[in-house]
Formats: structure tokens, sequence, C-alpha cells
């Protein structure tokens, strides 16, 4: 992805990943996109379970897939549900993507497709790194 239109399509990607979420006890669905430094792009969507404690967020999805495919060099992630305002990533997910990208961009995305920028460094203060 080249140009200021990456963004337009990370957003899609969030939007279209948030629709394989696995979701019967809350009922939020979330997908996230992420973009590798490489310009490689991972979804993932949440995947609820029974056990509250055993779901695995939409963003650990996406990260866990790129790390296991060889990328370890995140620029980027969208995150977007089915409600609205802003779907920030839990503070779990902020340190899982801190770990691989601490300089990335988060786009937090409403279930119309707006989006707002942040910095991961300004939603995850002091993180700790390797």
């Amino acid at each position: 992805m080249t140009g200021a239109a990456w963004r337009q399509e990370l957003v899609a990607a969030a939007l279209a990943a948030r629709e394989q979420a696995y979701a019967p006890y809350s009922g939020i669905r979330v997908g996230a996109a992420l973009l590798t430094r490489e310009g490689r792009l991972f979804t993932g969507a949440n995947v609820e379970n029974a056990s509250y404690g055993l779901t695995i967020c939409a963003e650990r999805v996406a990260a866990v897939k790129a790390v296991t495919a060889g990328c370890r060099d995140f620029v980027a992630i969208a995150v977007a549900w089915n409600r609205e305002g802003f779907c920030y990533p839990c503070g779990a997910c902020r340190q899982v993507l801190y770990e691989f990208g601490p300089q990335m961009r988060v786009l937090v995305v409403e279930a119309s497709g707006d989006y707002r920028e942040e910095a991961l460094v300004a939603l995850l203060p002091h993180a700790f790194g390797k």
C-alpha cells in the first residue's frame, strides 16, 4: 500500500474482517487489519469463548498471523467494530502491538467507517519493550 490511500484500504480491510468475528456472547464484532513494513496486510477478528478469559481480540489475531508469517515490523493497524464511537485496542493488545511496532499508527474506526488516527505511543505511554 502506498501513498495516502493505504489508510482507506486498511479501514476497508478492518471493516471486512469484522464480519468474520465470532461474538455470540457480547455481540461486539471487531475486525483488525495490520500493515507491515514489507507492505503485507494481515487481518483478524475477535473470537469469543464461553470462558471469557480465553477470548482473543482481533488485533492479537492479526499480530499472531503476521508474526507466524515471518513479519515482525508493524507500521499501522486499523480496528473496527459494530458499535457507535471509536474502537480502541485494549491494554493487552496495545502491549502486543508495541512489541513489534512501537512507532506504529493506530486507526480507530466507527461502525460507519469514519476513523481517527493515533500514535501507539500515545495510547500506551511509558510502555516497556525489548
